[in-house]
């Protein structure tokens, strides 16, 4: 097992959650389009534009090797990332709701072709930063964040709209988010064997102290966090405050701990 714990492959997901996604963006009237978000600044075809987006640069930059102008002198990852997913978003509100949509289900399916061509066991083709900045992440992690990265913007519409679903899918990206505890502990240092248990709805994850870091697995339980879904997805996405998240969640033991774990992150911000 590597420092992020169990792999998990969810590549049989994409297809379904798209399918989703289309029949909600298929069943939206002109006004939706235009409904705000949770993300500052963008409305409902502006997310949708931004997945469109998503899958247009994971197909150029890990399929076809083209990684366009890449970063500014001076740029972080998250300033680069927040201005080319704005230029993006930006200039396709010249495109209308329906080309999005067919671009959207165009491109899909040369996305799921290409994870499926993927070796899960190799190196990813992106780190996933926020479970890690000083280990290689594995392939299945890369391509269970990007499955992430979908179903919450799809969430991010639904909300928008008032139209709940995909909840279905809501497991692998609980799943996946919460490999970002041994990360988020990173800066507190406890004896090799202490550990902290994260308790989501059913499912339970935990991170370990073992030869000086944090990493998925068992030991001897110093804090635990527990905390339904809803919350623990939208903390993680920073769709709700840490503070509203603390006030939802559960927790015991080690109180720097759980102040910690309960600052989760697993979007790049």
């Amino acid at each position: 097992m590597t420092i992020f714990g169990d792999p998990i492959d969810v590549r049989h997901l994409f297809p379904v959650e798209r399918r989703l996604l289309l029949d909600l963006l298929e069943g939206l009237s002109p006004a939706d389009w235009t409904r705000p978000t949770v993300c500052p600044g963008w409305t409902v075809h502006d997310i949708a534009a931004h997945v469109l987006h998503d899958y247009g640069r994971r197909l150029s930059g890990s399929r076809d090797g083209h990684h366009g102008s890449g970063f500014r002198e001076g740029e972080t990852l998250p300033t680069f990332l927040a201005r080319v997913n704005d230029e993006f978003v930006q200039a396709a509100r010249a495109f209308s709701s329906a080309v999005v949509t067919d671009l959207i289900r165009h491109l899909g399916v040369q996305l799921d072709a290409y994870w499926h061509r993927k070796d899960l066991d190799t190196p990813a083709d992106l780190d996933v930063s926020w479970a890690a900045t000083d280990v290689p992440s594995p392939a299945w992690l890369d391509v269970a964040r990007e499955f992430t990265e979908f179903w919450v913007h799809q969430q991010q519409i639904r909300d928008a709209v008032g139209r709940p679903g995909a909840r279905e899918l809501t497991d692998p990206v609980v799943d996946t988010f919460a490999r970002a505890l041994p990360f988020t502990l990173r800066d507190l240092a406890r004896p090799d064997g202490a550990s902290v248990a994260l308790k989501v709805g059913a499912r339970a994850w935990s991170a370990v102290r073992r030869d000086g870091r944090w990493r998925m697995g068992a030991g001897e339980p110093a804090a635990e966090v527990t905390m339904d879904q809803d919350t623990f997805w939208r903390l993680a996405t920073r769709g709700i405050p840490v503070e509203e998240a603390r006030r939802r969640a559960t927790t015991s033991g080690d109180p720097e701990l759980t102040e910690a774990a309960t600052t989760l992150l697993a979007v790049v911000a």
